[in-house]
C-alpha cells in the first residue's frame, strides 16, 4: 500500500483567521515577533495554530488540523487484484519553532512587520496519529508517523492591512511508528509546501 501526504493540496490557498483576546492595549516594539492565534480553513480540512514569542526574532508555534492524503492499493475483487487509489483526510498535530531572521531589518527600513511579516526559518515537527479519517475505504488508514522538516518561508501583510499571505517550503525526514506488514520501509522523505492567505482579527 502506498500513502502520500498531500501538503500542497491540503494547504494550498488556505484561509487563516487570527484572533486575539483584546482586554488591554499592548504596544508592540517594531521589529519583534508577536503572539498570534490562527484558525485556518483550506480547500480541504481545517487548522488551528498559535505562535508564542520566545524572543525578539523567535517564536514557538503549535498546530492541530487535518491534512489530505493520497493512497494506492491493490484489492482482490474475487477473481484478480485490482488497483484502487484515492484521497482521504486525517488529523495532525505539530510544533514549529520559527526564527524570523529579517524582521528587525525590515523594521529599520520602515517596512511593515505587523503580524510577524518577515522571512523565517523553522523546523516543523509533525505527528500523525492513527485516530480517524474522513473518506477513503475502511481498509486504508494512516500509520502513526512523525516527521521533522526544516523549512524556509515568508509571511506578509497585504497592503498593510489585516489580510496576509504565507509561503513556505521544506524537505525532511519521516518515520513510521506503527508496525504494519504493508509498509516496505519505516523511513521516508517528507515534503512540506504551502501557500496560505489569511485575515488577522485583533
Amino acid at each position: 500500500m502506498k500513502i502520500i501526504k498531500l501538503l500542497i493540496a491540503g494547504t494550498l490557498f488556505s484561509c487563516s483567521i487570527t484572533t486575539n483576546a483584546q482586554t488591554d492595549t499592548i504596544v508592540k516594539t517594531p521589529g519583534t515577533v508577536e503572539a498570534l492565534f490562527n484558525v485556518q480553513a483550506g480547500l480541504v480540512g481545517g487548522y488551528a495554530n498559535y505562535e508564542e514569542p520566545l524572543g525578539k526574532q523567535w517564536a514557538l508555534g503549535g498546530e492541530v488540523g487535518l491534512d489530505l492524503f493520497y493512497y494506492e492499493a491493490y484489492v482482490y475483487n474475487g477473481t484478480s487484484l485490482a488497483k484502487d487509489k484515492g484521497t482521504f483526510i486525517a488529523p495532525q498535530v505539530s510544533l514549529e519553532p520559527r526564527w524570523y531572521y529579517n524582521i528587525e531589518k525590515r523594521a529599520q527600513k520602515g517596512k511593515h512587520t505587523e503580524n510577524n511579516s518577515a522571512n523565517y526559518f523553522s523546523l516543523a515537527i509533525k505527528f500523525y496519529p492513527d485516530l480517524f479519517k474522513i473518506g477513503g475505504p475502511d481498509y486504508v488508514n494512516v500509520p502513526d508517523q512523525l516527521s521533522f522538516i526544516p523549512k524556509w518561508g515568508i509571511r506578509r501583510a497585504i497592503a498593510k492591512s489585516n489580510f496576509n499571505y504565507e509561503l513556505a517550503f521544506g524537505v525532511g525526514y519521516m518515520t513510521y511508528l506503527s508496525d504494519t506488514q504493508f509498509l516496505t520501509s519505516k523511513d521516508d522523505v517528507a515534503i512540506d509546501l504551502h501557500v496560505r492567505i489569511g485575515y488577522t482579527i485583533k
